[in-house]
């Protein structure tokens, strides 16, 4: 009996010692060897799109502005049957002072655009502005078109329908009276307001005309 409890203690402590070499090794190769860094999780959400910035390249404003006043269809009869088109009148002006009407005709609504603002460039006229107003009252025909154009006070605003309201906002026009005693057709209306403005004198030709200065002319 004694035997075995001498055997059994020199077991024990044959394995307390493996256990106490054991875990010195592992302290020590737990201090040499770097802790592993853990990745970094993303933050994107997923089935999230990352959102790309852009930058949008700023184009310079024209001064020029373009109001679209009619679009009709135009029924050609020609040899093979009738042939369709569209006709396109387009105000264009920059509301200091210039403005023009076109008139064109193309095969798409698109192109007849494009083609009346040409026109209307083309014929551009300077209206004499004084103040916010017309110098004088003035009264044009065009075809079948009669317009009355007529100066106001301050805040009165623009007092005219359709065309003729179109073709003097483009003007720069803020104060005025205006009737239209003909046709009212927009093409009519639009050339003779045209033509009513482009009557229009202001002070100084007057005086030169009657060869009296500024101040003699306005007493």
């Amino acid at each position: 009996m004694e035997n075995n409890e001498e055997l059994k203690a020199e077991v024990v402590e044959e394995v307390s010692t493996d256990v106490a070499q054991e875990s010195t090794v592992v302290e020590e190769v737990a201090t040499e060897a770097p802790a592993e860094e853990k990745p970094a999780k993303s933050k994107r959400g997923r089935g999230k799109k990352q959102k790309i910035e852009t930058v949008a390249e700023e184009k310079p404003q024209s001064e020029w502005t373009e109001n679209v006043v009619q679009i009709s269809r135009v029924t050609k009869v020609v040899k093979g049957g009738k042939k369709l088109s569209f006709r396109a009148i387009v105000i264009v002006g920059n509301k200091k002072g210039q403005v023009g009407v076109g008139c064109a005709k193309a095969s798409e609504v698109i192109i007849a655009i494009q083609k009346a603002i040409a026109d209307g460039r083309k014929n551009v006229i300077n209206v004499p502005i004084f103040k916010t107003t017309i110098p004088h009252p003035v009264q044009a025909k065009s075809g079948a078109g009669c317009v009355m154009l007529r100066p106001a006070s301050q805040g009165t605003g623009i007092i005219a329908g359709g065309a003729v309201r179109s073709v003097l906002e483009l003007a720069g026009i803020e104060n005025i009276l205006a009737k239209s005693l003909g046709s009212k057709a927009p093409l009519n209306a639009a050339n003779a307001t045209l033509e009513a403005l482009k009557s229009l004198s202001t002070f100084g030709d007057m005086a030169k005309k009657r060869g009296l200065s500024m101040a003699e002319f306005l007493n």
